[in-house]
C-alpha cells in the first residue's frame, strides 16, 4: 500500500468536519420532523468513518518524522492510539447508522437511531480528543512544521522561527545575553535580511544596552521616504536617542513619523511615552 503520510493533514480535517456535522445532524434528527436529517447524518458519518481509515493509515505513515523530534515521542504515540480508537468508534457508529437506515420503516428503526446517536456522542468526544492531541504535536512540538517535506529550505525556516521566538522568550525572561546570542545566530544565517537587521539593532539596543552602536547601524542603511520599513527605522532611531538621553531629538522624529503614518499605532504609542 502506498505511503499516505503526506495526506495526513488534509484527511484528518475531513474526519473532523464530516464526523462532527454528521453527529450533530443525527442528534437534531431525534427531535425534528425533517425526514432528510437522518439519511444526511448517516451519509456524513459513513464518509467520516471511511476517511478515518485513511487518516489512521496516513498517520502511521507520517509518525516517524514527528517521533524523531526530541521530547515528542510520547505525544505522537498517544495521538496515534487515540486516532486508532477514533477510527474504531466511527466504524461502529457507521455500522449502527447502516442498520438504522435498513430498519428505518420498522419498529427497530427508532431505537437504533438513539443508539447511533449515543455512539455518535462517543465518537464526537474521540474526534475532539484526537484533534486536540494532533494540535499539540503541531503547535507544541513543531511536528511536521518545516520537517514533513525534508526540504532543507523548509527546515531552515523552522530554525529561523525558533531562533526568533527563542530570543523573544529569553528577553521577556530577563536573559538579555541569551537573547542577544540567538539574534546573533539569526544574523549569521540571514545577514542580508532587512527584518533580521532590524532585530539585530533592536537587540543591540535592548539586550546589550548599546544605543550608540544601534544608531551607527541604523545610519548604515538609510531608507527612502516611501519605504515600508521607514516607520520601524524611525521608531528604533527614536528609542536609541531616548536611551542616549536625546529625548527632544526623538520627539522630533516621532512627530514627523506620526504625520506621515497617522494610523500607525506603534508610532503613537512611542510618542505617547515621551509626553
Amino acid at each position: 500500500m502506498p505511503d499516505l503520510g503526506v495526506l495526513h493533514p488534509q484527511v484528518v480535517h475531513f474526519v473532523i468536519a464530516l464526523g462532527l456535522v454528521g453527529i450533530l445532524l443525527r442528534l437534531i434528527s431525534l427531535i425534528s420532523r425533517a425526514n432528510w436529517l437522518g439519511p444526511a447524518a448517516a451519509v456524513l458519518i459513513l464518509l467520516a468513518a471511511g476517511a478515518s481509515v485513511v487518516a489512521a493509515k496516513s498517520g502511521t505513515d507520517a509518525h516517524e518524522a514527528a517521533e524523531r523530534i526530541p521530547g515528542a515521542r510520547l505525544a505522537v504515540q498517544t495521538h496515534e492510539k487515540w486516532g486508532e480508537r477514533t477510527r474504531n468508534v466511527l466504524l461502529v457508529v457507521a455500522g449502527l447508522e447502516l442498520l438504522a437506515l435498513l430498519f428505518a420503516s420498522q419498529r427497530a428503526g427508532r431505537p437504533l437511531r438513539f443508539v447511533a446517536a449515543a455512539g455518535g456522542l462517543a465518537a464526537g468526544f474521540c474526534i475532539v480528543k484526537v484533534a486536540d492531541l494532533g494540535g499539540d504535536i503541531v503547535y507544541e512540538y513543531a511536528g511536521g512544521v518545516g520537517t514533513r517535506s525534508g526540504d532543507p529550505e523548509d527546515i531552515d525556516h523552522l530554525l529561523i522561527a525558533g531562533l526568533f521566538y527563542g530570543a523573544r522568550t529569553e528577553r521577556d525572561s530577563g536573559h538579555a545575553e541569551a537573547a542577544a546570542r540567538l539574534v546573533d545566530e539569526l544574523v549569521r544565517r540571514r545577514p542580508a535580511d532587512t527584518t533580521i537587521r532590524f532585530l539585530a539593532i533592536e537587540s543591540k539596543l535592548q539586550d546589550r544596552k548599546d544605543p550608540t552602536g544601534a544608531l551607527a547601524d541604523l545610519a548604515q542603511f538609510p531608507l527612502p521616504p516611501d519605504n515600508r520599513y521607514a516607520a520601524r527605522h524611525g521608531i528604533l532611531t527614536a528609542q536609541a536617542l531616548v536611551t542616549s538621553g536625546q529625548v527632544d531629538s526623538a520627539r522630533v522624529i516621532l512627530t514627523a513619523l506620526a504625520q506621515r503614518f497617522p494610523s500607525n499605532q506603534s508610532i503613537k504609542a512611542a510618542l505617547e511615552k515621551l509626553r
